[in-house]
């Protein structure tokens, strides 16, 4: 089992850039902003950073590094985006074609960083409002399922949003929504409680990121717009080249949850 007890953004990053840490950050750093990463050819990231600015709930920007630029000075100075993940993706033309535990190789200086808000960063207010996390109690990466729903178009950016699913009590869902309204960079309230076949969900134990978690009896599953939305629509894009991270493996900042609470930008 891969170590769990890093209690700073810089601790985990650490961990990844020396290789102790190779899994999913969810329950990692309590209190630390996590991000999704996309890196994008500088020729596109203008239109990429509108389409964030245009659907703003699953893709919540939190910083733009400029073309080349691998520190993220704004969230985490000091830190490489290179390094600094357990894992990241590789797209060409559409397609995830690698894995790699780092990305120095693939590093080219027209590439732009976009971090973007991450539902696990409000996961540390639910466990402390005493609102269970299945994922989190099961050591395993949180579901994630392409919907019917679709994003604005923005040039080339186009495609379906992303969700993130936990199951909860209806009590534990209105909980729910209510604390994650203050976290808007984070994806904000729930977009909806039950029902996953209005979201084109057809089978709830078969996600398409991440790992199944069981619904207990009385409880619903409550889905969250989710930051791996880009990667849906890279894959609709079909950009010659694009870095993302996989899906559940974050970039952790040196930001607390506190610093996003009820906050629109940072």
């Amino acid at each position: 089992m891969q170590p769990t007890n890093f209690q700073t953004g810089n601790e985990v990053r650490l961990a990844c850039r020396t290789g102790e840490l190779r899994g999913p950050t969810p329950g990692m750093a309590p209190g630390y902003v996590q991000a999704n990463l996309v890196c994008l050819p500088a020729e596109v990231a203008a239109d990429f950073e509108q389409f964030c600015r245009m659907n703003s709930q699953p893709c919540p920007l939190l910083e733009v590094l400029p073309p080349g630029c691998v520190e993220p000075v704004r969230t985490a100075p000091g830190a490489d985006v290179r390094f600094d993940l357990p894992r990241y993706r590789i797209w060409l033309n559409g397609e995830c074609t690698a894995e790699p535990a780092e990305i120095s190789c693939w590093w080219r200086d027209d590439l732009q960083t976009f971090l973007l808000g991450c539902s696990f960063t409000f996961e540390n207010a639910l466990l402390a409002a005493g609102v269970p996390v299945r994922h989190i109690d099961q050591h395993l990466n949180v579901p994630m399922y392409r919907t019917n729903i679709d994003c604005q178009p923005v040039g080339r950016f186009a495609g379906k949003m992303v969700v993130s699913m936990r199951p909860m009590t209806p009590q534990q869902a209105k909980e729910a929504s209510e604390i994650c309204g203050h976290y808007q960079l984070a994806h904000g309230r729930p977009i909806q409680i039950g029902e996953p076949a209005k979201l084109g969900i057809s089978s709830i134990d078969q996600p398409d990121y991440g790992d199944a978690v069981p619904i207990s009896s009385g409880e619903v599953p409550v889905f969250w717009a989710c930051g791996v939305t880009p990667q849906s629509v890279l894959q609709q894009a079909r950009l010659p080249f694009a870095i993302t991270h996989a899906p559940g493996h974050m970039f952790v900042t040196d930001l607390q949850d506190s610093d996003l609470c009820d906050k629109t930008v940072i």
